[in-house]
C-alpha cells in the first residue's frame, strides 16, 4: 500500500477509494488499483462484464458549507495531458501482455472526476467513458 504524504496525493487517494467504492456498488470487479509500471501507473482496472475498464481517477475537494456548486470548480479533467494520456497507454499495452489478456477481450480507457466534500455530506463522480487514443 502506498503511503501519501502531501495533501494532493492524500485527496487523490481518497478520491480512488470513493471511485472504487462507487464502481463495487454498480457491478463492477476491481481487478487493481495503482497498477504501476515504469512506463506509468493506472489507478483502477476494473471489469464489468467482459470488458476491462482502465481508469484515471482526477480528483478535487471542495466544502460544501460554502454553498459553491461543485460545477464551479477548476475542473479536474484539465490535469489529464496529451503526454498522461500516452503513458496510460503504454501502461495498458503492458498489462494487456503481463496478464496474457486475450486479444478478443473489449476493453476502453475511462476518466473518472471525483468532487470530494471535505465535510463528508456529498461526493459527486463525473465520467468520461470510452476515450480513445490518438
Amino acid at each position: 500500500m502506498k503511503r501519501f504524504s502531501s495533501r494532493t496525493q492524500i485527496i487523490g487517494s481518497k478520491g480512488e477509494t470513493i471511485c472504487s467504492k462507487w464502481l463495487n456498488d454498480n457491478g463492477f470487479a476491481i481487478l487493481e488499483r495503482n497498477y504501476t509500471t515504469s512506463s506509468g501507473e493506472i489507478d483502477v482496472i476494473a471489469q464489468k462484464g467482459k470488458k476491462i475498464h482502465f481508469i484515471e481517477v482526477k480528483s478535487i475537494q471542495y466544502n460544501s458549507n460554502t454553498y459553491v456548486s461543485y460545477e464551479t470548480l477548476y475542473n479536474p479533467a484539465e490535469n489529464l495531458t496529451s503526454k498522461k494520456l500516452r503513458r496510460c497507454y503504454t501502461t495498458i499495452l503492458q498489462y494487456l501482455d503481463e496478464n496474457q489478456v486475450s486479444h478478443e477481450t473489449s476493453y476502453q480507457f475511462d476518466l473518472y472526476m471525483v468532487y470530494i466534500d471535505s465535510q463528508n455530506l456529498f461526493h459527486k463522480i463525473k465520467r468520461i467513458e470510452n476515450i480513445v487514443f490518438e
